[in-house]
């Protein structure tokens, strides 16, 4: 799903593409634990962090992107790793690796994805589930700039049948399409347009957390933000 997400906005893109300079993301870990970042770019779009890296509590890495960039960012969780890079995440792994390479997260995961140009399309997409609370905010710039994300804490609200636990404790909530694998949730074969995919009951659970992210495939009207000449700030646990 999240490849899907990827597509629309790199056809949003189109409308303008003609943008000078660079864009920095500046990432931030205001969460209590240490969260690992794993960056995906499109195709052509340089990696940005070597893939990954380690975000500790209260601080921040800026990432300088070209002017076209596309990709996504995510959090890791409970992650270990070796000397040369090599472990594994509970959530958000990324094929067991730090740096994540061309590998995208395991769903469950919290997504922020972007695609740079004259005009800036970006948005936070819970299309494959939550792990993690995450915003995007715009800094400087011009047009509708508004902050897009998902502030509240889902694993407290995730009904039983998505939520993924470990050691008794809810850690991520599944997306209804990854728990069910039905048309109707994922919006595919007679549900593969936004005319035959409706919000499901779950994801109006996620609407209603979380109304400015993305709660399932077609979710475009109140989830997809504009933004032009702006760098950005990825917050994890932004109400912290």
């Amino acid at each position: 799903m999240a490849s899907l997400r990827l597509a629309t906005l790199a056809m949003m893109v189109l409308f303008g593409s003609c943008r000078a300079g660079a864009t920095v993301f500046t990432l931030v870990n205001k969460c209590s634990y240490t969260v690992w970042p794993g960056t995906l770019s499109g195709s052509g779009s340089s990696v940005l962090g070597e893939g990954g890296f380690t975000l500790a509590p209260g601080q921040s890495v800026p990432l300088t992107a070209s002017s076209r960039w596309s990709g996504r960012f995510w959090g890791r969780t409970d992650c270990s790793f070796d000397a040369s890079g090599k472990g594994s995440c509970i959530t958000g792994d990324c094929g067991n690796v730090l740096n994540c390479a061309q590998a995208g997260g395991t769903p469950p995961v919290s997504l922020a994805e972007f695609t740079l140009g004259d005009k800036d399309f970006y948005d936070v997409s819970l299309v494959d589930g939550y792990n993690v609370p995450l915003s995007i905010a715009a800094v400087g710039g011009t047009g509708d700039c508004r902050t897009a994300g998902c502030v509240s804490d889902l694993r407290t609200s995730c009904p039983a049948e998505l939520s993924v636990t470990s050691n008794g404790q809810v850690i991520a909530c599944k997306s209804a399409c990854a728990a069910f694998s039905t048309p109707e949730y994922c919006c595919t074969g007679d549900h593969g347009s936004p005319q035959t995919c409706s919000p499901s009951k779950y994801s109006q659970v996620f609407k209603s957390a979380c109304p400015t992210a993305y709660s399932y495939a077609y979710d475009d009207a109140t989830s997809t933000f504009t933004c032009s000449n702006a760098d950005y700030t990825i917050t994890f646990c932004p109400s912290s």
